[in-house]
């Protein structure tokens, strides 16, 4: 079992910055694969960035760029730098670990981020 806590999010200006992170506890954090996921109002959850076990970055078009994804192992802790901030960018952000061994995954609870106009 994988248990996942993020924190961070909260009510930032258009054109801000704000930081997630994401605690993990329980199985081996290098045998997990990373994402963020965000799902707007209305809208269906979508992959925000990915990064793998040696480090690999992937990122959904919206996001290259303004964000970016990095994992600290030691402390078992995922991050999601978010700059330039937009409207568009508010929703609920989730981490995502899913295990590249056994292709068990795990959801955390979410943090909102609201971005103002």
């Amino acid at each position: 079992q994988v248990q996942l806590v993020e924190s961070g999010g909260g009510l930032v200006q258009a054109g801000g910055s704000l930081g997630l992170s994401c605690t993990t506890s329980g199985r081996l954090f290098r045998n997990l694969l990373m994402n963020w996921y965000r799902q707007g109002p209305g809208k269906q959850r979508e992959l925000v960035a990915t990064i793998t076990r040696g480090g690999s970055t992937r990122y959904a078009d919206f996001a290259k760029g303004r964000f970016t994804i990095s994992r600290d192992n030691a402390n078992k802790t995922v991050y999601l730098q978010m700059n330039s901030l937009k409207p568009e960018d508010t929703a609920v952000y989730y981490c995502n670990a899913r295990d590249v061994f056994s292709s068990d995954e795990y959801w955390g609870l979410g943090t909102q981020v609201t971005v103002s106009s």
